[in-house]
């Protein structure tokens, strides 16, 4: 277990979810072809091949759902891959802001609640999981966090992450398939390439990212920390929701740490 960084010849940057790559998993894993699926969708098998490359615009919606269904009657297509297709396909949310635009977008209001909370964590994150606010029991309880600024970054990176999550080897790949479906969700994968080149240094991102599996995060989670000083554990229970702020609608996440 570790966070330390790849680094060398052999370093092949990540891939970014796209409804390209995605269709193409999909495909192959059925073992049909381009014409094949082409027909049964009715499409012609050139735009397959744009559209698997990325050199063509968005699908419509009817489209995406002739090709779900010829791939679902090969092979039942699961709940989160029929809905990582459509939020690629540009068919969900859409738009991206920044993190120092959403970051402007946290009233003083918005930040005495996260204190009310208290001792209890909570936190404000985007779609990125760029940390925008927190109040001081979430700080105590995620050290270096803070500091970095972002909860990927600071999971996979943070040699201080491994010690405070205490089941930091199989959560590392639930929050990687988490991050495709969050990736669909914001209808903009050009947003996260950044953050996936970053990621992609760290050899357990890697691993479970190269897997292609996706899934969407429950409302309702439980996390077990411990304290890396005293080795002490506890359990908590993390409620999340997307909360409106009044200017970027559905783009701050509120997380909210219970004890159990």
């Amino acid at each position: 277990m570790g966070a330390r960084a790849v680094c060398g010849r052999d370093f092949q940057e990540l891939e970014a979810p796209t409804f390209g790559n995605l269709l193409r998993r999909l495909r192959d894993n059925r073992g049909v072809s381009r014409e094949r699926l082409a027909f049964n969708a009715g499409v012609s098998a050139s735009y397959i091949a744009h559209l698997e490359k990325g050199d063509r615009g968005n699908p419509t919606r009817e489209v995406v759902e002739a090709l779900a269904r010829y791939l679902n009657r090969l092979h039942p297509l699961s709940t989160e891959d029929r809905r990582q297709l459509g939020d690629l396909a540009g068919l969900g949310t859409g738009g991206l802001p920044s993190a120092r635009e959403l970051r402007a977008a946290v009233t003083p209001e918005m930040k005495r609640t996260l204190e009310l909370h208290s001792p209890n964590m909570a936190g404000l994150l985007d779609a990125r999981a760029n940390l925008l606010a927190s109040n001081g029991s979430w700080d105590a309880a995620l050290p270096g966090l803070t500091a970095d600024g972002n909860m990927l970054r600071w999971f996979f990176g943070n040699e201080l992450a491994t010690r405070v999550i205490v089941h930091w080897d199989s959560d590392a790949r639930r929050i990687a398939h988490w991050m495709r479906g969050l990736i669909g969700r914001s209808g903009n994968a050009d947003g996260f390439t950044e953050l996936i080149r970053e990621l992609g240094k760290f050899p357990k991102f890697r691993q479970a990212w190269s897997e292609g599996g996706v899934e969407f995060a429950p409302h309702v989670w439980t996390l077990h920390l411990r304290n890396p000083v005293t080795g002490a554990r506890r359990k908590v229970v993390a409620q999340t929701g997307w909360l409106d702020s009044g200017v970027h609608h559905g783009q701050l996440l509120t997380v909210l740490g219970l004890p159990v």
